[in-house]
């Protein structure tokens, strides 16, 4: 029996809005884990709605920068940089950039569309 499990197939998320995210761990690849680990690609003049999610979420940018609006205040998140958003707090992400963003993604618990909450 392996004491690991090698992730080689991540879960391709289906989106619209041109963001490219593999879910290594979550809820499609591995329902019983803790966390959620995704692998994310932001294209210049990306963003999502405001959310209030139910789970703290953990980012590290790789390639590019990141705009993070969290309740009124605006950070930008650079390569080789981390943030942690707790749950429930009030955020936006976005990339208004002219370059992609390259950044790993760790929500605990795991991300869901549920717990999401976002603004319509």
């Amino acid at each position: 029996m392996k004491s690991y499990y090698l992730q080689k197939n991540p879960f391709i998320v289906p989106t619209n809005d041109g963001k490219r995210i593999e879910e290594h761990f979550g809820c499609t690849t591995a329902p019983d884990e803790p966390i959620s680990l995704a692998k994310m690609l932001a294209p210049p003049g990306w963003s999502e709605p405001f959310q209030t999610p139910e789970f703290d979420e953990y980012t590290f940018v790789i390639k590019g920068k990141k705009q993070i609006t969290i309740v009124d205040q605006v950070v930008i998140l650079e390569a080789g940089q981390s943030i942690k958003i707790p749950k429930n707090t009030r955020v936006k992400y976005a990339n208004p950039f002219q370059e992609p963003c390259e950044y790993i993604s760790v929500c605990s618990p795991p991300f869901s569309m549920d717990k999401v909450h976002r603004a319509l």
